[in-house]
Parts: structure tokens; C-alpha cells; sequence
């Protein structure tokens, strides 16, 4: 069963998740024609391997630390932290410790 998205001003709470961290998944919050937010949950140790996305996005680390890496340079991301990323810019994430993103996603029209 897919989680339902949020609607057109429906309030969505983005504390910090703290000792629920580890029960927790990756969930997206909404997802429009050219726009889609996401909760990532990346358990310590984590790593997603170099990629590309197809438009802009942004990462805002919620909590935790998150290695970054972006053109050959690793940057740590602490809570608070937040990047901007051109499209098909290669990047590679890697956590550090349990930790928390809010993903934003340009989306291209028919992708």
C-alpha cells in the first residue's frame, strides 16, 4: 500500500525524527508535476553510490552527519546544512551517523 501524499496546504511536520531515526524509512511527503519532496533516511554506514539526477535538487540535512561528495570533493553535512545541486551533476552520499534529509526534486516535464 503506497503512503498518501500530502495534499495542496496540508501541514507537514519535519522535526527531527531522534530516537525513532533507526524505526524509520525514506518517505516522500508530496509529489507534483515538476516538484517532488522527499524524507531520506540513511542508517549510519549507509552509502548511496555516485548518481545523477535528471533536474536540480537540494538537500537540507535534518539531522545526523552525511558525508557529501561532489566533484571528486567529500564535504560533511551537518543538521542545519543545506546544498543545491545542478542537474545531472554527479554526486555520492555516504552516513556517518543515523541521519535525516529533506530531498527536493526539480522535475522535468514528461520524466
Amino acid at each position: 500500500m503506497a503512503l498518501p501524499h500530502a495534499s495542496p496546504g496540508q501541514i507537514v511536520r519535519l522535526d527531527p525524527l531522534g530516537e525513532r531515526l533507526t524505526e524509520s524509512v525514506s518517505t516522500a511527503l508530496f509529489k507534483a508535476a515538476q516538484l517532488e519532496v522527499v524524507r531520506l533516511v540513511l542508517p549510519r554506514g549507509h552509502t548511496m553510490r555516485d548518481h545523477r539526477v535528471q533536474g536540480e535538487i537540494t538537500l537540507h540535512c535534518l539531522e545526523g552527519v552525511i558525508d557529501l561528495t561532489v566533484d571528486g570533493r567529500t564535504q560533511p553535512m551537518h543538521a542545519g546544512d543545506l546544498v543545491y545541486l545542478a542537474a545531472g551533476q554527479p554526486h555520492a552520499l555516504h552516513a556517518v551517523q543515523d541521519s535525516s534529509l529533506l530531498l527536493t526534486l526539480c522535475l522535468l516535464p514528461g520524466v
